[in-house]
């Protein structure tokens, strides 16, 4: 078993700057490599800093709102932690409302570290990236806190407020064109600040006037920000809404030229804005780099999630995206292969093994993590077994590129009135499940042979056990059928996942539960709660045994499948976790959220390692290429990002969807991108080329200035359209065929 780190994120990985920075006169700190335009008392929480600095009287509010929060919700153990940690004396806590048990989310998170030594023995909560911690689960039951969280000060003449944002965007629009690009980041965040101010203080009429004067100048990704946001007109209404707790507790990150900085703060100096400049100073992270100013289409390519741009910081922690080594399996000849290709053949038929798995087992990927980084289930006989197959099927193989696409075949549900609303395909493409919208999950098998139960029990005595056929013999063939119907959830089902060794089926729902399914008795073997609210998507590990979930509580889980609680929360995300994918080598899995961001986590430390930003809406589609080295994105924005994860940068944007992509998928050898949408369509992109043309000069630039070129026109190698079915699911069979499945729409 391999040690784990047991506290929460360390402070030194989630630190903003990594030197002490320097004062620059102006109430403003920056260090060489980033600068921050905070000194607020809420950056050094940002900061993933454990020891919360209980001097300032806000901090002090605030953390006696939390302990009171803490205590009401029976949470005494951690409430008592916190309350140790921060130094405040016994009486804070009020011992009559202590509760001995301390159970729920709260009790997972060991902040005094403890001696934890292996991964399955503790559940460690982690809130990454200067993000807060999901407050959903709290909504309306959180009065002290919120109180804490949404008070706006009264900051001088409400009827000033737009001339302070006119006089700035004046300004702005004089400058430089180099320079305006950059600086025109600054108007949405301080557009909704400005604007929450005005309604907090009870200004409804001065708030309505700024808002349609100043709503139509902010960008056209931001619309649905916008309509959320006009309806908060009144107080009232802003009391436990979920927006207003994500602008006013994570920082909007805006990344800026130390020239183009330079110039805002000597403009805000001259007039003496204090507006405006205790906004920024109170609610924006502003990342300064040294070297020339980005382009507008540069800052479009990054911009559109809800908290801005990833800073720099969080992107440069080491990613072990290399494949572990493959078992070392010798690959039998069948007697047939043998009589017609005799001893010329031999090497004919070992050669494709070699190159497919051999040259992984002999050398050691130096970018690959080591073998026993995270504990993973031992290789039974039957998965030798497939594992051969697997290396006979990649034998014949089709070779993919633009002069050679492959096949497509289509499974259409007809009928399917009760709503499908997740496919999966086994890795071997011999079983085929659908979730549903009235609860059920059906399993279908796509080959000949039918689907069976397992005998039973009074049956199962009667077996001979030392008999060769003992397998086929347990299976009861009065059982066989062409599909099965599995009831359990008391909702709609909206992820499901075989495992790798096709025996268990997971499935998540709107119930908040995970189900995990035998494939031998069809029957419900655990549900696995943990989310309070809908469950979006789930998945298997390449390796079987752990298996994550992501949902709307915000917040992604780590599970094994024999133990009943996570082992890992990964909190984060500002919206719902939308998507869920493991790493090929599964020491890392990345969530794409409705927050427009997509985050890798380190399954070993908990830790988020990368948070790429450039979608325009919700992330609905994620997919690793083979090599582990790119991971694509797809969603409702129609858009398909393509990310370089050792490098943490966006490497290419493949536009022509016109809808919502729902399902992105990598041929076995990464040659090809296949692409699924609700526009009726099945895209083919040459994804080695994107990856070939990339310039990897451009990946040491410390700013990060790629340059997208526009040529998803040259990279699509085929559309294929539906009559009318949305494309739910894509795969890939193991000899290069690829399947897709959904559900015609009349």
């Amino acid at each position: 078993m391999a040690a784990v780190q047991g506290s929460i994120v360390d402070a030194k990985d989630e630190a903003d700057i990594k030197t002490e920075p320097a004062a620059d006169g102006f109430g403003n700190n920056h260090a060489n490599d980033a600068g921050v335009l905070s000194a607020s008392p809420g950056s050094s929480a940002a900061a993933g800093n454990n020891k919360p600095a209980a001097g300032a009287p806000e901090d002090q509010q605030t953390l006696l709102a939390v302990l009171q929060f803490l205590r009401k919700n029976k949470l005494s153990e951690s409430a008592e932690i916190l309350r140790r940690e921060a130094g405040l004396p016994e009486e804070v806590l009020d011992p009559k409302g202590a509760d001995s048990a301390g159970s729920g989310l709260g009790s997972g998170a060991d902040i005094d570290g403890g001696d934890a030594s292996a991964l399955l023995s503790r559940v460690t909560v982690t809130a990454a990236g200067g993000a807060k911690a999901p407050t959903k689960a709290a909504g309306e039951d959180q009065p002290d806190v919120n109180v804490v969280l949404s008070a706006y000060s009264q900051q001088g003449d409400p009827a000033l407020y737009e001339v302070y944002y006119s006089g700035l965007k004046k300004f702005i629009e004089s400058v430089l064109d180099c320079h305006r690009a950059e600086l025109s980041q600054v108007f949405y965040p301080l557009f909704v600040h400005m604007y929450l101010e005005l309604v907090y203080n009870n200004h409804e009429a001065e708030a309505k006037a700024f808002f349609e004067k100043f709503s139509g100048d902010q960008e056209c990704y931001y619309e649905e920000d916008l309509r959320i946001l006009s309806s908060l007109t009144k107080k009232e209404h802003m009391r436990g809404n979920e927006t207003l707790l994500d602008f006013r507790t994570s920082k909007f990150v805006l990344r800026i030229s130390r020239d183009s900085y330079q110039l805002l703060k000597r403009h805000l100096q001259e007039r003496q804005n204090n507006q405006i400049w205790n906004i920024i100073q109170e609610h924006l992270y502003i990342d300064i780099f040294d070297g020339m100013p980005r382009s507008k289409s540069q800052i479009d390519a990054m911009s559109g999630s809800l908290a801005g741009e990833a800073k720099r910081e969080a992107n440069k922690a080491k990613v072990y995206y290399g494949l572990l080594k493959e078992p070392e399996i010798e690959l039998p000849l069948d007697d047939e292969d043998e009589e017609a290709e005799n001893e010329e053949g031999k090497p004919k038929k070992k050669k494709p093994k070699k190159d497919s798995t051999g040259s992984k087992s002999k050398k050691q990927d130096p970018n690959a993590p080591s073998q026993t980084r995270i504990p993973l289930p031992e290789l039974k006989d039957s998965d030798k077994l497939d594992k051969i197959m697997y290396m006979k099927e990649s034998t014949k193989r089709i070779r993919l590129g633009p002069d050679n696409l492959p096949s497509i075949c289509f499974y259409t549900f007809l009928n399917a009135y009760q709503g499908l609303t997740a496919v999966d395909v086994t890795d071997d493409s011999s079983l085929i499940a659908g979730g549903f919208a009235d609860s059920t999950v059906r399993v279908w098998s796509v080959t000949p042979k039918k689907l069976r139960k397992v005998k039973t029990a009074s049956d199962l005595n009667l077996i001979d056990k030392e008999s060769d056929d003992v397998l086929e013999r347990i299976m009861d063939d009065k059982t066989a059928s062409e599909s099965k119907c599995l009831y359990g959830h008391s909702g709609p089902v909206y992820g499901i996942s075989f495992s790798p060794d096709r025996n268990y089926l997971l499935s998540c729902s709107e119930d908040g539960t995970v189900r995990l399914w035998s494939l031998l008795t069809f029957t419900c073997l655990v549900g696995y709660k943990g989310h309070n609210y809908p469950v979006w998507d789930t998945q298997f590990s390449p390796y079987g045994y752990y298996f994550i979930s992501g949902g709307h509580d915000r917040v992604a889980r780590l599970w094994a499948t024999d133990h009943h609680q996570p082992l890992r929360i990964f909190a984060g995300h500002l919206a719902d976790v939308t998507c869920t994918r493991f790493h090929p080598n599964a020491n890392y899995m990345a969530t794409g959220s409705s927050d427009r961001t997509i985050r890798l986590w380190d399954v070993l430390t908990g830790n988020c390692v990368r948070i790429f930003t450039g979608h325009k809406g919700p992330i609905h589609a994620l997919a690793f290429s083979p090599n582990g080295k790119f991971l694509a994105s797809g969603a409702t924005d129609g858009r398909v990002l393509l990310w370089d994860i050792g490098h943490g940068l966006m490497v290419g944007e493949l536009k022509g969807h016109t809808e919502c992509i729902y399902s992105l998928r990598f041929s076995r050898d990464g040659e090809i991108l296949g692409s699924g949408s609700m526009d009726n369509t099945v895209r083919l992109w040459d994804a080695m080329k994107a990856f070939d043309d990339l310039e990897t000069d451009d990946f040491t630039a410390a700013t990060g200035h790629i340059h997208l070129q526009d040529n998803s026109q040259e990279l699509l190698l085929g559309t294929y359209m539906t009559k009318s079915t949305p494309v739910v699911h894509l795969h890939f069979t193991r000899r290069n065929l690829l399947l897709a499945a959904g559900a015609y729409n009349p």
